[in-house]
């Protein structure tokens, strides 16, 4: 969880990143904000966006005086406090007034009566803590093999994850793109992505970090920056959705629940 205070306006826009998370966002108080997804589709205010929501990196943000409450969800337990399953989110986005209808409004109304960061984030995770159970909980197997994902930076085998949690590989694939909302193999690449191009923008230059990632060589890494970001591994280093984590979630793969900003990711 991080909050965020943009003052002035997003004039060319923030390019979004994809990221192995589902993620809500909570805007409050006076700005104006959208969400534009590169097919012409515009959305406006509080949000969901699914696990990789930007690949290709033509999904941009714009807004003036944003201010706002992120959430990062593992996927394995997103559904059971939204409402929604990941795989109904298949990597796109909703309104959340759509998904949660007036709680939406209730929330930004609480949201903006709160006269601080931490009592900002007191009442994102009494709406989070009271919503849980909005969905039935994932099997544990799936639950299991992101774990396993997670832990191994993407570099693991989906033949070994059906082995470790005792499935078939096509009972994996099927149960986990129905549950995370990808296949086990999508989400090993995802996260492998995310580790690689956090490195990219701790300064690591890309043949280290292509070699130590799981990459075949420089050129592979690149293709999958591309693909995923839209912009090459020496680009994305300077992309300011990915420069804020180091402030927002500090020097760790699980975020810290309590990062507050004044600024974007203080």
């Amino acid at each position: 969880m991080a909050a965020f205070g943009v003052p002035g306006s997003l004039v060319d826009g923030l390019r979004v990143v994809p990221h192995p998370a589902v993620m809500l966002i909570l805007l409050f108080g006076p700005g104006e904000t959208a969400v534009d997804d590169g097919s012409g589709r515009r959305q406006c205010g509080s949000l969901v966006a699914g696990s990789g929501f930007g690949s290709g990196g033509a999904v941009r943000a714009w807004g003036e005086h944003v201010e706002c409450v992120q959430v990062r969800l593992s996927p394995v337990v997103a559904g059971m406090v939204l409402g929604v399953g990941p795989d109904e989110l298949a990597g796109g986005v909703v309104s959340l007034d759509d998904l949660w209808g007036r709680e939406a409004a209730g929330v930004r109304e609480r949201l903006e009566g709160a006269p601080t960061w931490q009592e900002r984030f007191a009442v994102t995770e009494a709406v989070l803590a009271r919503r849980l159970g909005a969905r039935p909980r994932v099997d544990p197997e799936v639950v299991r093999a992101w774990r396993r994902i997670v832990a191994g930076r993407g570099l693991v085998r989906v033949e070994d994850l059906a082995s470790e949690v005792g499935w078939s590989r096509k009972r994996l694939w099927s149960r986990f793109r129905a549950q995370a909302g990808m296949p086990p193999k999508s989400a090993a690449r995802l996260v492998r992505f995310d580790h690689a191009v956090h490195r990219l923008v701790a300064g690591e230059g890309p043949a280290r970090v292509a070699a130590e990632s799981g990459y075949f060589d420089q050129s592979h890494l690149h293709r999958d920056v591309m693909e995923f970001a839209g912009v090459t591994p020496a680009a994305v280093a300077g992309e300011p959705f990915l420069t804020v984590d180091g402030l927002a979630w500090p020097g760790s793969a699980h975020p810290s629940p309590r990062a507050a900003a004044g600024g974007p990711g203080r």
